[in-house]
């Protein structure tokens, strides 16, 4: 397990929102507007007037440039991630769009700094009042028009930035997973175990991503992973379901699989059990068994797997890790 966290951690909730191209140029011309009021500039008509035009330009520069360094630096490059996020990537959004507009962006603050380097110059050789306005608006435009040629890019990562601020923090520690179908109850179990506030309904597929919590068992924390639901159907999973796959592959040292013997989630204790069994071929399991308030107990005395309670589970992953 260890391959997968020898890259440094990455915090993708604390990626800070994608301004919109048109907001950049908002917020960079206001105050550009502002600096050009400035009373206290010396020299004469011809020096003024340069040093205003001047100072605008470095003000809009000086504005969009580091903004959108912020987005270059806020947003990981993938081979520097660890391979579980990569991969996690791989199935959760496009890769090469993610590239290609992280690129676009740097593209464009070399852009900036070029025309913003080459219309200063001109404007410092300008003897001509029109002409250092007639150069100031072309700066404008190809500054704006650099702007706003990155507006698909800008809102490709802040769409990208959404769907990764729910990647779970994963650690380098003892790791179980719940598993099963969708809608059996995994993430009342997680809730249940860790504390955790996951989002719970009455209808299947309500989990689309990776929960986490952490347990104390023993003085010793672990980590429990709650995945999407899958349909046991390895040559037509989604992206949704391949998730549980890759934590389950990847990152359990134990699988905590769910079993609803009410069958309310849909699929029967036949479909429930051919699961059980592929997967008892790949981890180490627990079962741990849901909605069983629905019956009585000589139904689930029917069962025919020893099955944990709460705090046996809780008791079991204690001599597991101590």
């Amino acid at each position: 397990m260890s391959s997968f966290f020898d890259k440094p951690k990455m915090n993708f909730q604390k990626i800070a929102p994608v301004e919109k191209s048109q907001t950049l140029l908002d917020l960079a011309f206001r105050k550009a507007r502002v600096k050009g009021k400035e009373k206290n500039l010396k020299g004469n008509w011809l020096q003024v007037i340069r040093q205003k035009e001047g100072l605008k330009l470095d003000v809009i520069k000086d504005v969009i440039n580091p903004r959108l360094e912020k987005v270059l630096d806020d947003f990981p490059r993938i081979e520097e991630l660890s391979p579980f996020y990569q991969e996690l990537m791989m199935l959760t959004l496009d890769r090469d769009k993610y590239k290609k507009s992280l690129a676009t962006i740097n593209g464009a603050i070399k852009r900036m700094r070029m025309l913003h380097k080459s219309y200063v110059s001109k404007l410092i050789k300008c003897k001509d009042r029109e002409k250092i306005k007639e150069l100031s608006r072309q700066a404008y435009g190809r500054l704006s028009s650099v702007v706003n040629r990155i507006e698909k890019d800008l809102l490709v990562l802040e769409h990208f930035r959404r769907i990764m601020k729910d990647y779970p923090d994963i650690k380098d520690m003892f790791t179980v997973c719940i598993y099963g179908f969708p809608n059996v109850g995994k993430t009342t179990l997680l809730n249940k175990l860790t504390g955790t506030k996951a989002q719970v309904a009455k209808y299947a597929f309500t989990t689309k991503r990776i929960n986490s919590g952490h347990l104390v068992v023993g003085g010793t924390e672990i980590q429990i992973l709650d995945v999407p639901g899958t349909l046991a159907r390895p040559e037509k999973m989604n992206d949704v379901e391949l998730q549980a796959e890759l934590v389950v592959d990847k990152l359990a040292d134990l699988v905590i699989y769910v079993f609803d013997v009410s069958e309310y989630c849909g699929y029967s204790l036949e479909k429930q059990e051919q699961l059980f069994k592929k997967l008892g071929k790949r981890k180490k399991t627990m079962i741990y068994l849901s909605k069983t308030d629905l019956f009585e107990g000589e139904d689930l005395e029917e069962f025919k797997h020893k099955y944990n309670s709460l705090e046996e589970i809780k008791e079991k992953l204690a001599s597991l890790v101590n």
